[in-house]
């Protein structure tokens, strides 16, 4: 298995050293780093350690980017502040051996205070044991071939990762590997819980009515 990593970057200077750092110890076949137009660093820490793919702003648009330039027979989108566990690509590798398996994802882990075992609980609770909702911060994988049949992302600026899954889902099985993803928490942590937590549950209702992706994308950037 070739598998290309792939990470959409805006402004993460704070994180992507240490996190290419950690991937190196995985030993991927590559990373690629997807930016959206930084202009705090992160592209200029970023280069000595990888491939720079440059992309105009938006999640959809810099991870098909990213998987536009991956050599990979798998792909891994990972962001830029979730840590994988060590054993992350045997586990992908081991999930593929199945060939009715076309991708997945990972558990998540955001931490051991209350709040963030409560976060845990709820993601659990929406992806009902790996057939329903799935996010990006659950690292999710898919074979090449099948990501290409489904024309990429959507090119959206929020909900693009839950999209890809549910078209995952109509054309292949998907496994919820049991290995935990960690995520930061500093979204929850700059936000504040409940109003971070509100704008989130908004986000999810939107998405389910007759919303335009455009205009859910603004009104997550005033949330957020």
């Amino acid at each position: 298995m070739r598998c290309s990593i792939i990470i959409p970057t805006l402004n993460e200077a704070s994180v992507i050293e240490d996190a290419l750092r950690r991937l190196q110890r995985l030993h991927p076949s590559e990373v690629i780093v997807a930016d959206g137009g930084s202009d705090d660093g992160t592209v200029e820490l970023a280069a000595p350690h990888t491939t720079i793919v440059r992309s105009r702003a938006g999640r959809g648009a810099q991870l098909n980017a990213g998987a536009a330039r991956a050599t990979g027979d798998t792909l891994l989108f990972l962001h830029a502040d979730v840590r994988l566990p060590p054993d992350a690509l045997a586990a992908i590798e081991d999930a593929l051996r199945d060939p009715e398996v076309i991708g997945g994802f990972f558990r998540v882990r955001f931490g051991r205070t209350l709040q963030q075992v409560f976060i845990a609980v709820i993601y659990d609770l929406l992806r009902f044991g790996g057939r329903g909702l799935v996010y990006g911060d659950s690292a999710i994988f898919v074979r090449r071939d099948f990501f290409e049949r489904l024309g990429g992302f959507a090119d959206w600026q929020i909900m693009e990762d839950a999209n890809l899954v549910i078209r995952m889902r109509r054309v292949g099985k998907l496994a919820a590997l049991a290995q935990t993803v960690v995520p930061s928490s500093r979204r929850w942590r700059h936000g504040g819980f409940w109003r971070t937590w509100a704008s989130w549950w908004t986000v999810q209702l939107l998405y389910f009515l007759p919303v335009s992706p455009r205009w859910l994308g603004r009104f997550y950037q005033h949330v957020r």
